[in-house]
């Protein structure tokens, strides 16, 4: 073997000198291990680096740990997508555009599945057990499980899930875990101090979801939600699957990497987005992230992703969010946080931006949220051409659907402008919690 140390013959000028040509000779001998071994160890650090580890479980149908497609800067996929959306039953638009449920676009995209299923999710109660009722609107979240059990057995199914509190319904994970599908719980309070707020699915590495929807049964039939699938897309599903490989890593892991390894990079942001068509329409698409730490070389950002989408804006930007607190509610003591609140008044001063605010009220709505948004709502001054209106989405409920926990909201989570899309799971508080968001531009 070679080991790149200079070999010098030994003049044989005396058997006194015997000595020193072993030991010599020991010597070179012991450098050539060492190199051997590190090699060795090189080798295997590279392994485990670029080939997630293998469940534990040898039951369970081993997943595709094929790595994501490269980067591109063009999809020539046929993309197709559709707005999908819950609408919270008795609740009717009688002259809005109608699309698509929720329950619908989950039941076809596991009708599709053929190898994999992956789901990133910020907890799990698909059957009113928590609720203690037989409350028939359970039914849709009920299928979705079920329907969710039967791929567990024949498939790859993934699910990566902020680890349970102590009161949260743990039922529908151990059912799934049982059926085969295999599970990590992201301890998100102790990587970032949030949780894993994320909701979306990526099947076969050619379709996605995303969306505000959380796999709870109202959120199928007793909370208002939107979402967007993305249809044979393998492209854009590849750059999902990066997010969703970070959160089964860190599932595994007790510190978040710094900076994270180069297959978790993305080269499509607010400055190079991909380019692909949209049902035919030739348009710009990235996907964004929080907090930051846990953005991989490459990733906008959500917070930067939010203030260049009102930034870009030449004409409205219309918000619909449940929540609207320019506060830090999740740090001890609370502080005041205002970039988005900021951003809002600026567009509207210096662009003459048309500023309209969709906002949730409910029975679990802060007081303190109304004080804001009056706040905010004093900036409207026509004279002056100054144009921010708020106005709170009441969802209507029965009696009996008042007795339903967390339910009968508005809990989407958007916002449109005059030239971008904006479709994520993103309260407008400070994103101290990690959560995800997608931003569609179209050309």
């Amino acid at each position: 073997m070679k080991t790149g140390i200079p070999y010098h013959q030994l003049e044989d000028e005396s058997r006194g000198q015997e000595s020193n040509r072993r030991t010599q000779v020991y010597y070179r001998c012991l450098i050539a291990l060492a190199t051997v071994a590190s090699v060795l160890l090189v080798i295997m650090a590279l392994c485990n680096l670029l080939i997630p580890r293998a469940s534990s479980s040898s039951s369970h149908p081993v997943p595709d740990i094929s790595l994501p497609l490269p980067n591109m800067e063009s999809c020539t996929d046929p993309c197709r997508i559709v707005l999908v959306e819950s609408i919270p039953e008795g609740l009717e638009f009688n002259s809005s555009t109608t699309h698509p449920s929720i329950f619908q676009a989950w039941m076809n995209l596991m009708n599709e599945a053929r190898s994999s299923v992956d789901i990133a999710s910020f907890y799990w109660t698909l059957t009113n057990k928590d609720t203690h009722t037989r409350e028939p609107t359970a039914n849709q979240g009920e299928a979705v499980l079920n329907r969710l059990a039967e791929l567990s057995g024949n498939l790859s199914v993934r699910i990566a899930v902020n680890t349970p509190q102590e009161k949260q319904p743990r039922h529908d994970l151990r059912l799934l875990n049982d059926s085969g599908a295999h599970i990590r719980t992201v301890n998100m309070k102790e990587l970032t101090t949030g949780v894993l707020h994320t909701k979306f699915w990526v099947v076969d590495k050619q379709h996605i979801y995303i969306g505000s929807a959380n796999m709870d049964w109202r959120s199928l039939t007793q909370v208002k939600e939107l979402g967007v699938v993305v249809y044979n897309c393998s492209c854009l599903a590849a750059d999902l699957s990066k997010i969703f490989e970070a959160y089964w890593f860190l599932g595994e892991s007790k510190s978040i990497p710094s900076p994270w390894p180069e297959r978790f990079s993305t080269m499509y942001n607010k400055d190079t987005p991909l380019q692909l068509p949209l049902n035919n329409t030739p348009s710009n698409v990235y996907l964004s992230s929080s907090p930051p730490s846990l953005c991989a070389a490459g990733r906008t950002p959500d917070l930067q992703s939010i203030l260049s989408v009102m930034e870009d804006a030449e004409s409205f930007v219309y918000i619909a969010v449940m929540n609207y607190l320019p506060t830090m509610e999740f740090s001890h003591p609370k502080r005041y946080w205002a970039d988005i609140d900021t951003q809002l008044r600026r567009v509207a001063y210096e662009k003459r931006i048309k500023v309209r605010l969709l906002i949730s009220c409910w029975n679990s709505t802060q007081p303190v949220m109304f004080s804001f948004l009056k706040s905010l709502a004093s900036v409207y001054n026509p004279k002056n051409n100054l144009d921010i209106q708020v106005r709170l989405f009441v969802v209507p409920a029965t009696p009996s659907q008042k007795e339903i926990p967390f339910a009968r909201v508005n809990h989407n989570k958007y916002m449109v402008t005059d030239k971008i899309a904006y479709i994520g799971e993103a309260h407008f508080l400070c994103l101290l919690i990690n959560l995800f968001l997608e931003i569609i531009k179209m050309t």
